[in-house]
């Protein structure tokens, strides 16, 4: 056990620019992160920004774990989680542009499991869950969106009344579940993109890992992102830590990981924060890579990045479960939308991005956002629960706002 709380990490960084101000605005963002990580007793992170073709930020502080000593680098390998979500829907969207799949059509077309599907309609006298089925068919753009009806438990108190009613608890990736409410009714997030994954490979013969590196992750550059986290690369993974009730971090045991049997579209990968600036640079390009390949239709980007969930609102989510989630709330008083893998806040931060911006993060609190009117993408990385613990959210919301004043 690593009491976080009693100990204060040295660090290393490495901050580029373009010019002198470019230095001193890498210095700023530097000492906003050294410091955040002292004060905030946090173990480790990674950052970095971008414009469509240029990096303006990388830094690394704090340490890889409790017993080694060694710094972070800026091309550490962490769980991102649900970070894993937006590529996913690339994929999808990658089918689309081809016309092997349909936004609008049942994915009971692909996956016939879809056909049979249940929606929890209430308990009866005995307290036993009463299934009925699904009145509207699942769709892609339901699963994109979260307007599915699939629930993850961490934050449906209604899923985990459903399984401490004896239903079928969820296990394994993309558990078929019974939904919580009919499709379209409302936003809430759950096993959409697990489901989104198994679709890609059910279409595309493929597994999602093969998917992902043969149309995503080779053609951007991506070498470190993988849901296999190889032997030569584990010294670069960072430890995860787990917060106590006194406030302290508990350092998980780092061990080499077991490679998955089946891959997960709503989670799993490794990667590093120059991995995925290169995905969110490519959203800014509009579907390009960096050699000027095509990821995805320009058109298809500006769907991906519009509201698709009409009047509903999203990202605003109640915990059911706090050891591993705090509530999320990234905007308070703010409506936010969702488009097609991506949070949309309607309203700018104060000091940081545009209304507009994308957005979404990992459970083991790994950010990112994407700022299209001005050109801005940015990745900062962390590794320990629960997420949006307010000592993580703080430190994103002091560099998003230094990143902004650099610039």
């Amino acid at each position: 056990m690593l009491n976080i709380t009693r100990r204060r990490f040295s660090q290393g960084a490495l901050a580029f620019g373009a010019s002198a101000r470019g230095l001193r605005a890498g210095s700023s963002i530097d000492d906003t992160l050294r410091s955040g990580i002292q004060r905030r007793n946090i173990p480790a992170v990674t950052a970095m920004v971008g414009g469509p073709r240029n990096i303006t930020y990388q830094g690394a502080f704090g340490k890889r774990d409790g017993a080694s000593g060694m710094n972070v680098k800026p091309d550490s390998i962490f769980a991102i989680a649900s970070m894993t979500k937006a590529i996913t829907s690339v994929a999808a969207m990658q089918l689309v542009d081809q016309g092997k799949l349909k936004l609008d059509e049942p994915v009971s077309r692909h996956l016939p499991e879809f056909a049979t599907l249940k929606v929890l309609d209430g308990y009866d006298s005995s307290g036993k869950p009463i299934l009925r089925p699904a009145r509207t068919p699942v769709t892609l753009k339901h699963l994109l969106t979260h307007t599915s009806g699939f629930c993850y438990d961490t934050w449906s108190d209604e899923m985990q009344k459903y399984v401490n009613a004896g239903g079928t608890p969820p296990t394994g990736v993309a558990p078929l579940v019974p939904l919580m409410f009919e499709p379209g009714a409302r936003w809430q997030y759950g096993y959409s993109a697990d489901w989104t994954g198994r679709l890609v490979e059910t279409v595309s013969s493929l597994t999602l890992e093969q998917y992902f590196q043969r149309n995503i992750l080779e053609p951007l550059g991506m070498q470190d992102t993988s849901f296999i986290l190889h032997a030569e690369k584990f010294d670069r993974s960072v430890s995860r830590y787990d917060r106590q009730p006194d406030g302290s971090l508990k350092e998980e045991p780092r061990v080499m990981p077991t490679p998955p049997t089946a891959f997960n579209g709503g989670g799993g990968l490794y990667s590093t924060a120059p991995d995925y600036l290169k995905f969110t640079q490519m959203i800014l390009r509009r579907g390009r890579s960096a050699d000027g390949s095509r990821i995805l239709q320009p058109k298809t980007v500006d769907q991906m990045s519009a509201n698709q969930i009409g009047p509903l609102s999203a990202g605003k989510l109640k915990t059911a479960n706090p050891e591993r989630s705090s509530d999320v709330d990234m905007q308070p008083g703010a409506t936010e939308k969702w488009g097609l893998g991506f949070l949309i806040n309607t309203t700018p931060y104060s000091g940081g991005r545009s209304a507009g911006s994308l957005a979404w993060a990992g459970i083991w609190n790994t950010f990112y956002w994407i700022d299209p009117k001005r050109q801005t993408c940015a990745v900062i990385m962390m590794q320990f629960l629960p997420f949006v613990d307010k000592e993580a959210v703080g430190l994103l919301g002091d560099f998003e706002r230094a990143v902004y004043a650099a610039s």
